[in-house]
């Protein structure tokens, strides 16, 4: 009788474990740090927007499955997922072997370059060891950028860390940064489109070597999630196939050349 009720038990936990991997997602967490604009950030009426959520949502849509917009803070976005405070990552984050060894990644969904950002007073035409000698530089903290600054400048360079872009441009914008490295499209739309004061690319933007750079942005689950990347990859390609990922690119970053 204990044999059996012994056996009993472990065929429900059996099917339990097999029914929570194959689990249907009716409704999608999606983990987002905002605001970067164009990825992702607020409008002035409080909605929220951006390349990564209008991806996001159209991705859902196609799924038919509802999505559900969670924010956090980039230091803690892969151990929020990793706590199930929501089931995947859809915020600009580049695919790399470091984080390969913690999440799941889909497909590159969008490859964006980095750059250096300086008011145009600064008077360089290239950033190196040279030119960066003495000058304090702006990341946000444990992002690509941060690690490749930090590895390739924290001998010659002062380098400060920041938990969020905006927080960044203040900084900037009150003088007490020279020289900020950021993904080329925030970097763009919050210091190339400031109306504060004039700011100009330091040099060519940045996408090698890959040990920094990466593979471009993808979305991220936890590992055992294999059926639901599976599912944003196949809409993903969907989309990409009818159009609707090209509308949506135009939307932020105008029509591919």
């Amino acid at each position: 009788m204990k044999k059996l009720l012994t056996l009993s038990v472990l065929g429900l936990a059996i099917a339990a474990a097999s029914s929570a991997q194959a689990r249907d997602y009716d409704n999608v967490r999606i983990g987002v740090d905002v605001p970067y604009e164009p990825m992702e950030y607020r409008t002035a009426d409080g909605e929220l927007t951006g390349f990564d959520i209008d991806l996001g949502n159209a991705l859902c849509e196609r799924m038919s499955v509802t999505c559900e917009w969670v924010e956090q803070e980039w230091d803690g976005i892969i151990p929020g997922l990793m706590s199930r405070n929501y089931d995947a990552i859809i915020s600009s984050m580049t695919i790399n072997d470091e984080r390969r060894e913690q999440v799941l990644f889909s497909d590159p969904y969008i490859t964006m370059p980095s750059a250096w950002f300086a008011p145009s007073g600064l008077n360089i035409s290239e950033a190196n060891e040279e030119t960066l000698k003495g000058k304090t530089i702006g990341v946000q903290r444990g992002t690509l950028q941060d690690n490749y600054v930090t590895d390739n400048f924290n001998s010659v360079a002062n380098i400060s860390r920041y938990s969020t872009a905006d927080d960044m441009v203040l900084d900037m914008e009150a003088q007490r940064l020279d020289i900020v490295f950021l993904d080329f499209p925030i970097g763009q739309s919050t210091l190339l489109e400031s109306e504060e004061a004039e700011y100009v690319v330091v040099g060519e933007r940045i996408s090698e070597p890959k040990e920094y750079f990466g593979d471009g942005f993808g979305i991220a689950f936890r590992q055992r999630d294999e059926a639901l990347a599976e599912k944003f990859n196949k809409a993903l390609a969907e989309l990409q196939e009818d159009g609707t990922y090209d509308e949506i690119f135009a939307r932020y970053f105008g029509e591919e050349e």
